[in-house]
């Protein structure tokens, strides 16, 4: 498999084992930088907590997420503002190139994907209790929507504007095995024919008989 299109790249499209595949090597990605992290700061006399998620892109995007910071702030501040856009970058690699899967464009990472994420950032900021609960809801509905369009339905089984089947190799083998299995399978009719018992010619009878009789 190409590693560098899988993980970087959008044209094509994938099946839900790889785009499983994708968000297990971002989520180890960001277990690893977490950890990398945490140790960086406790070597540097700093809170040794860290942590990753693909939402932080919007936080990234936010000022306020930049007001008060202090001077132990900065090394996790850099490397989340560095590593948090590769992971994203992966995460929608993996999400368009499945959308494409179920005959999909990308744009419908916006309501899947993007107003979810801003939602879950700037939802609290809204005046009053009912809109934000309200905005809130049609946020998680979008987010969920789109967990079930991406990791649990099937893609589209024929070509498409985006590309061929990705499976279209392993249902042929499937195929052919199964034919190859009917064709060399047990014939039981064949199994239970009885061979008819071809009798001795009557010119090769007479000759053995000849043969028998004993001398005059």
């Amino acid at each position: 498999m190409d590693w560098t299109w899988f993980l970087f790249r959008f044209n094509g499209r994938i099946n839900r084992a790889r785009l499983w595949l994708s968000a297990l090597v971002v989520f180890c990605w960001m277990a690893f930088a977490a950890a990398a992290l945490a140790g960086t700061s406790k070597l540097l006399g700093h809170p040794a907590t860290a942590s990753f998620n693909l939402t932080d892109i919007f936080a990234a995007l936010d000022p306020d997420t930049f007001h008060g910071l202090t001077r132990a702030d900065i090394l996790p501040g850099a490397v989340h503002l560095i590593l948090t856009p590769l992971f994203a970058w992966v995460f929608a690699a993996g999400a368009i190139k499945r959308l494409h899967d179920r005959d999909r464009s990308g744009w419908w990472m916006v309501p899947f994907f993007v107003v979810p994420g801003l939602v879950d950032q700037y939802a609290d900021r809204i005046p009053g209790t009912i809109a934000p609960a309200i905005i809130g809801g049609v946020g998680a509905l979008l987010c969920l929507w789109g967990f079930i369009e991406l990791y649990c339905l099937a893609g589209d089984r024929r070509s498409n504007r985006f590309g061929s089947d990705p499976l279209p190799k392993v249902q042929s083998r499937g195929r052919s095995a199964r034919q190859a299995g009917s064709q060399s399978g047990w014939d039981q009719h064949k199994a239970l024919e009885f061979t008819p018992h071809i009798a001795t010619p009557p010119l090769a009878a007479a000759a053995i008989g000849s043969t028998s009789r004993p001398p005059k």
